[in-house]
């Protein structure tokens, strides 16, 4: 850039050395002569000061070393998005391809033309592009007016991330000559967004846009949706943002919502987005969460509240308390869960506890931490459930008689699923109750007696194998005892409670736990 400078510098976003800054003063700094810009860094550690200059203030900085000043000529004040794509995506001609003559006629007379074919290819090249990424490009503004769609029309999908662009407005001078974008991405331009309404569709054809760390307001988004009528994801990523409205005449055709790491949201701010109606997902990781409820729902019903929510992401927050799950059973459409790295789930040694006592919480889920829960996972979740709060819930009045039931609100507050499960599995049996539930001492030592149906000879052997021994570890086991190849062993268990009911163990990544086998039970070996 030149020397010369004009006040509607202020505001603009420039670069120096790869790092970025917001143009905050443009003037002279006695006693040393010449223009200057006072920027502020994005990086505070960046800069020398906070805007002052031998006790002057020449502007305002965030951070007491945020700012810096910087000659004109050292800066960059970013290229128009047209340039930026000719930059990336045109493929150069060589000088030979460049020097033919070419005759064409414009009215009714020839005229000579050199590099046309070049021009022509450019062109070409261009107009055939849907998908652009310009992640930090140092792209500024739109450039020429109409530019943009007379050089590219086809554009779907446009990655701006990380750019020079200063406002929401100049976002809005690109996407408007693109009339096919479907997919914007404006990360990490701080950006200054409209105080006033913005004109609906502007963006017709927009349904992904990311804003992650953009600086902007819950307000401010939703004064920019109002101008994309069809938006379907939307993702808020690092905004600080407080919600503090509930959208009314815009996001209602949103299906993903992406909040996360905004730690200013809450629980009570949650209830504001509740009632969107399309909303399918909703990711609100490190928000900082612990707890949430449906006031609306009693125990046992489902709540009104994000009525389309399938999906739901809260990884690496505050959850501590096993109620949580529980609401979540109250959301209608809840089907995937991903809750990874919270205080209840972040341990590693009691994971497939954690993961046995979550799916037995939510009855409708089907996939957890992107794991599919298959039918005999869920069974033995929940007949672990049933047995190791068997006690409690006879202390609290269950019977197994339903007529004789009298179970008190606290227990049915704890465990609001309990009474379905024994509906659907009968209620406990005293010799269950009797027994220290596998669920609650995942690694304890199982006694179990070991029988050969098909070898009477054999002598019957009384072993001790820690629960979580998966088949394949007890197969090796039996082998070197047998001395019969791993891939001849059949295992199967009958319970003592059950006698004739025989359980197949058949799959090896499995462990005893996981088929429910307990004390006294005994192991049929066949090969």
């Amino acid at each position: 850039m030149s020397d010369t400078l004009t006040a509607d510098v202020i505001g603009q976003r420039v670069e120096v050395n790869g790092e970025h800054a917001t143009v905050r003063f443009a003037g002279v700094v006695p006693p040393v002569a010449g223009p200057w810009l006072g920027v502020e860094w994005d990086n505070p550690e960046r800069g020398k000061h906070d805007g002052s200059h031998e006790g002057t203030v020449y502007f305002q900085c965030r951070h007491p070393t945020g700012g810096s000043f910087i000659r004109p000529n050292k800066v960059n004040f970013g290229t128009d998005f047209l340039t930026a794509i000719k930059n990336r995506y045109v493929l150069e001609d060589g000088p030979e391809e460049d020097r033919k003559e070419q005759i064409v006629t414009i009215g009714n007379k020839p005229v000579e033309t050199i590099g046309f074919d070049s021009i022509m290819k450019q062109q070409s090249q261009l107009s055939k592009l849907q998908e652009v990424s310009l992640r930090n490009c140092a792209v500024s503004c739109a450039g020429e007016k109409g530019g943009v769609a007379e050089g590219c029309p086809n554009i779907r999908k446009v990655d701006l991330s990380k750019n020079l662009l200063s406002s929401w407005d100049e976002v809005i001078h690109i996407a408007d000559q693109l009339r096919h974008l479907e997919v914007l991405n404006v990360s990490e331009n701080k950006l200054k967004f409209p105080s006033g309404s913005v004109l609906t569709g502007t963006l017709s054809a927009l349904k992904v846009l990311v804003l992650n760390q953009t600086g902007i307001t819950w307000a401010e988004v939703l004064r920019c949706a109002m101008g994309c009528p069809g938006l379907e994801e939307l993702y808020l990523e690092s905004n600080n943002i407080f919600i503090s409205e509930r959208p009314t005449d815009v996001l209602q055709t949103v299906k993903l919502l992406d909040l996360s790491s905004n730690q200013l949201i809450d629980e009570n701010q949650l209830y504001l987005i509740a009632h969107l109606p399309r909303l399918e997902q909703l990711i609100l990781s490190d928000i900082g969460i612990s707890s949430l409820h449906f006031p609306d729902a009693g125990i046992g019903c489902k709540t009104s509240l994000f009525p389309s929510l399938k999906y739901l992401v809260v990884n690496d927050n505050q959850i501590s308390q096993w109620s949580f799950f529980n609401e979540l059973d109250k959301l209608p459409s809840l089907r995937a869960l991903s809750c990874l790295r919270n205080p209840l789930t972040k341990e590693d040694k009691e994971a497939e506890t954690a993961r046995l006592l979550i799916i037995a919480s939510i009855g409708q889920l089907k996939t957890l931490n992107k794991c599919e829960i298959l039918p005999e996972e869920r069974r033995r979740a929940e007949l672990d459930y049933r047995k190791a709060f068997g006690n409690e819930w006879k202390q609290a009045g269950g019977h197994k008689d339903p007529d004789k039931n009298r179970l008190s609100e606290e227990f049915l507050t704890a465990h609001p699923r309990y009474q379905f499960l024994c509906l659907k599995y009968g209620a406990p049996e005293e010799w269950e109750l009797k027994t220290q539930q596998p669920l609650m001492l995942k690694n304890q030592l199982l006694t179990l007696k070991i029988k050969y149906p098909h070898q009477l000879d054999q002598k019957v052997l009384e072993k001790q194998l820690p629960g979580s021994m998966t088949i394949q570890k007890v197969k090796g086991l039996l082998s070197r005892l047998l001395k019969v190849p791993v891939s001849d062993l059949l295992l199967s268990y009958e319970s003592p409670q059950k006698p004739g009911v025989e359980i197949e163990l058949e799959n090896d990544l499995k462990s005893l736990q996981f088929y429910s086998v307990e004390n006294g039970d005994c192991l049929l070996v066949r090969w």
